[in-house]
């Protein structure tokens, strides 16, 4: 089974639901970090949620309207979260144009 590291990084310019990241098929994912950073100055929230292909599909909450300090970074994870094959990370700024969102994860396939 090879491991891959890599990361998924958006730039949240709306305030819809956007995917940043999807398991890929055969792969387990093991995330370690996701940072949010906020460079408008007048800070903001994120909401962060896992998909669940498997349960029809339902989502899970793992931040709501977590709050972005102006010109700060926070760290959301404590420990690493597992994502199995299809399932999807999704987050949605407050406010738009003022958050970047950067997750490190290791593909275990």
């Amino acid at each position: 089974m090879p491991n891959t590291y890599t990361n998924a990084k958006k730039d949240l310019t709306g305030t819809s639901e956007t995917t940043l990241y999807t398991a890929p098929a055969l792969t387990t994912a093991i995330v370690k970090s996701i940072l949010v950073s906020e460079d408008a100055g007048s800070g903001s929230t994120i909401t962060l949620t896992i998909t669940d292909a498997e349960s029809s599909p339902a989502t899970f909450s793992l931040f709501k309207t977590k709050t972005i300090s102006s010109n700060g970074t926070e760290e959301l994870l404590t420990a690493p979260l597992v994502v199995k094959t299809g399932e999807i990370l999704k987050v949605t700024a407050g406010n738009a144009n003022r958050l970047h969102v950067t997750a490190s994860i290791l593909e275990i396939s």
